[in-house]
């Protein structure tokens, strides 16, 4: 992620907000929420053997490895994660396990909680929010591995899952060298472990996104407006029910807006509506990569 205007990074807030605006001087201009991370950092991270461990993996499966690595010691939570941004969350108590009787009071990942957050931070986008059964079969899965064939073909940043073909219930991201860094169980930390080929394991898949790929983006929230001009005070266009995939054809500096403690003043022309919408509602770093600067 990037910046505001001065390099300082910004997390997304709450969904289900609807996107009301307020313009503040640009003398009020402050940083945004930085991300949360690990208590380890990524050096601590690689110290304890968690980082990529093998070549050929892409620029974006590694990005991911590294993002779930500095994320090394943090609770796992069962539900942790899947609030309405990437990053940890307190967890919930699984009505099935004990252990997870101090889960609320957690900060932390469940297993598809931290996968989902290392591919945000990689490409910028929520590209694998939900279950570990939506991961495995999401749209973003580029290659696919039977359990039969092992961690031959796997590169760092592939997702290692458990679980039946339609009900997958447990997924981490492989590392190489026979090493994957998971969010396991209740009563247990973000870890470093030993592929485990035995059991239910049933395979692994690529996910193949890239940064700001193709210029796609997702909105996030509810009820958000676009705009004729790259302000508040323009004409109203069209209205975003709730999250949707968008194109953005450039992006550029312009009105200062302040929605739920966050100020940008990046906004993002969308051609399919002939409309413009503030990077806020935009996921991703609030200077979008990739996306051209509007003339």
């Amino acid at each position: 992620m990037h910046h505001t205007l001065a390099g300082v990074r910004r997390t997304f807030v709450a969904a289900g907000i609807v996107a009301a605006f307020a313009v503040v001087p640009t003398a009020q201009l402050s940083g945004a929420t930085p991300h949360l991370t690990g208590t380890s950092g990524l050096s601590a991270a690689a110290a304890g053997g968690c980082d990529v461990l093998a070549p050929g993996a892409s620029a974006t499966a590694e990005a991911a490895v590294r993002a779930a690595c500095s994320q090394l010691g943090i609770w796992y939570t069962w539900g942790g994660g899947h609030g309405p941004r990437p990053g940890a969350t307190y967890g919930q108590v699984d009505p099935t396990d004990p252990a997870s009787n101090h889960d609320p009071e957690r900060l932390g990942f469940d297993c598809s909680g931290l996968v989902r957050y290392a591919y945000a931070q990689a490409t910028g986008q929520d590209i694998l929010a939900g279950t570990a059964n939506s991961q495995y079969h999401s749209s973003q899965v580029t290659a696919r591995f039977g359990a039969s064939q092992g961690t031959g073909p796997l590169l760092p940043g592939d997702l290692m899952a458990w679980g039946g073909a339609n009900s997958i219930h447990h997924i981490a991201v492989y590392l190489g060298a026979g090493k994957m860094v998971e969010a396991r169980q209740s009563g247990t930390h973000v870890m470093v472990s030993d592929v485990r080929l035995g059991g239910d394991y049933n395979g692994a898949v690529r996910i193949g996104a890239s940064p700001g790929q193709n210029g796609n983006f997702s909105t996030w929230g509810t009820d958000v407006w676009t705009h004729a001009e790259p302000s508040t005070t323009s004409a109203r266009v069209n209205k975003f029910a709730g999250p949707t995939r968008v194109k953005v054809g450039c992006q550029k500096h312009a009105q200062l807006v302040e929605a739920d403690g966050y100020r940008n003043d990046a906004w993002s022309y969308l051609p399919d509506y002939k409309a413009w919408i503030t990077n806020i509602y935009i996921q991703g770093p609030a200077w979008l990569d990739g996306v051209p600067t509007c003339a």
